[in-house]
């Protein structure tokens, strides 16, 4: 049987989802500090370019997120429309690490200015995301930004699914 390049994305999003479970998550009540890398290629696939390592995380309310540079040239954009309501929003400068502090609950759709319409785009999910998640995922992509969202939604979806049951 041979797998798709889709197969294998699906499977690299479920063992990161099995890794943020809901009981992992709620293990700590304190403020969690995560790391998003911003790279050339995908460290297990190196077909992928301009991605962000890993493209989807869960986090929750009071969580730091961590843009790395690991890579020179990239950044980390989240406009207002990829955010909830009354976000902070953020916009760090190129080949720069920039932090910023999750203040509100929802989804976060978030690029790298020089490559989002190569596809260098991810996701976060913070505590209850209910209030603007299908506004984000029904938003206009276009081209590779487009295809890769929709691999990170369906992941999303299916991480959502598994903690509602």
């Amino acid at each position: 049987m041979q797998h798709t390049r889709r197969d294998h994305l699906v499977f690299l999003g479920a063992a990161a989802a099995a890794t943020l479970t809901p009981a992992a998550l709620s293990a700590s009540d304190d403020p969690q500090v995560i790391e998003i890398q911003m790279l050339n290629k995908h460290p297990e696939n190196s077909k992928e370019r301009q991605v962000f390592y890993p493209d989807l995380v869960r986090a929750k309310v009071g969580d730091t997120i961590r843009f790395v540079a690991t890579d020179k040239g990239h950044n980390s954009t989240c406009a207002a429309k990829g955010a909830p309501e009354g976000a902070t929003l953020w916009k760090g400068k190129i080949s720069k690490d920039v932090e910023v502090v999750l203040d509100t609950p929802g989804a976060y759709a978030f690029f790298c200015t020089p490559h989002r319409t190569a596809g260098m785009v991810g996701l976060l999910l913070v505590g209850d995301v209910s209030d603007n998640f299908e506004d984000i995922k029904g938003g206009r992509y276009r081209g590779k930004e487009k295809k890769r969202y929709e691999d990170i939604f369906a992941r999303a979806d299916a991480m959502l699914a598994e903690e509602t049951s």
